[in-house]
């Protein structure tokens, strides 16, 4: 199948008219972006969009020979003018079959938002699943053959979980060519779509862009470690967080436990569970080695600065005497394990920590030597990841990849 996006933007299109956010200036030229619509092999269109002749026209296409017009969604406003010499737009009942006289086979997949997904075959047997803005599988994907799709087409940065839905049921497998459309102003475009996308295992193309269903495309490298690195309120939990977000299954590993008494500390892991996955399972421990030795889905570990303060704690490194005597040994020992661990690790890793040494000298010793050791820490476990990203102000800068 030969399949056109003829628009990749959310139904108000990029920029949305009348926005004075900063990515909607930015969103001009070819960053602009229309209304997500399809035009698979000129014969079928998937969603009817205004101006959908004249983005035909630009990407080599004509409308003439579509012989079905399907809807995804709900469409606000008033209605589309259908171009003439168009059959009537509709939608397929969830779950029904239909067969287009292109020699096409789409099979409507039920949402569990509004809106309708559509699975389709082409005459060469390549299948592709197009899921709506805000579209999420209601259940798990019922796929002729049981094999993966091709291609999924899903509103991967707005709904991360419908891609981690997908993999979990097998639906979207390491071969599938995943492109991330209903784009909207919650991400710059440029090279911060390019690296959310890439996070999630997808990309974004420009509209206009004509691709085949079921040739090869090189799925974007994840790095199997990764250490985000950030100052406090930085934004560097959301970011790992949102690195990991469109895999089924995560274990959050939590550095800092509970603090009996601490009704501020509790309302902060509150906000961190709720900003979470429901499939994602969390780990309270300080014991890292084993869980990256083990074999298992992907591990989130926030943060290391915490790690360091227990390990701090276990090898009496507060105590100037008991630091000089065997503190400094024992602490060194423990960093080196953990690095080795990283090292050698097998499952993709996303480790945590804060940046420091840009502000204020600690007042007191031991507060420099946690200052120190967190420095030095941070620099031995970036040796051994394949990524390092630093956030300020919400905004990420690429250290190392």
């Amino acid at each position: 199948m030969e399949l056109t996006l003829l628009g990749t933007g959310t139904p108000e299109g990029l920029p949305r008219p009348g926005c004075p956010c900063a990515a909607c200036a930015v969103s001009v030229g070819s960053r602009s972006r229309a209304a997500t619509a399809l035009l698979v092999d000129g014969a079928l269109l998937l969603d009817l969009t205004p101006g959908a002749v004249l983005a035909g026209a630009r990407a080599g296409h004509s409308l003439a020979g579509v012989r079905q017009v399907l809807l995804t969604h709900p469409h606000d406003g008033p209605a589309v003018e259908l171009p003439p010499g168009l059959p009537a737009a509709g939608r397929v009942p969830d779950g029904r079959e239909l067969a287009v006289i292109s020699g096409h086979r789409v099979r409507a997949v039920p949402m569990d938002a509004p809106g309708t997904g559509y699975e389709v075959t082409g005459p060469d047997g390549s299948r592709l699943l197009y899921l709506p803005p805000g579209g999420a599988p209601a259940g798990a994907a019922d796929r002729a053959g049981g094999r993966p799709y091709d291609m999924v087409l899903a509103d991967v940065l707005g709904r991360p979980e419908a891609l981690a839905r997908l993999r979990a049921s097998g639906a979207v497998g390491p071969a599938t060519d995943v492109i991330a459309v209903h784009l909207d102003h919650d991400t710059p475009p440029g090279p911060e779509l390019d690296r959310r996308c890439a996070a999630a295992g997808a990309r974004a193309v420009p509209d206009g862009t004509t691709v085949i269903v079921g040739e090869y495309h090189a799925v974007p490298d994840l790095p199997r470690r990764t250490l985000v690195l950030g100052g406090a309120r930085s934004g560097k939990s959301v970011e790992a967080e949102r690195r990991l977000e469109s895999f089924p299954e995560v274990v959050y590993v939590a550095t800092g436990g509970t603090r009996d008494g601490d009704a501020e500390w509790a309302q902060r892991v509150g906000l961190h569970r709720e900003r979470r996955p429901g499939s994602w399972r969390t780990v309270e421990t300080c014991d890292l080695v084993p869980l990256l030795a083990a074999e298992g889905p992907p591990l989130l570990i926030d943060c290391l600065a915490l790690w360091l303060t227990d390990a701090m704690d276990r090898a009496g490194a507060w105590d100037d005497s008991v630091w000089a005597a065997s503190g400094q040994h024992r602490l060194g020992g423990r960093t080196a394990e953990l690095a080795a661990a990283v090292r050698a690790t097998r499952r993709p890793v996303v480790l945590v920590s804060n940046e420091v040494g840009s502000g204020v000298i600690p007042a007191t010793a031991s507060g420099r030597r946690f200052r120190d050791e967190l420095g030095r820490l941070n620099a031995t476990v970036a040796r051994e990841c394949e990524q390092v990203l630093l956030v300020v102000a919400g905004l990420v800068s690429v250290l190392k990849e």
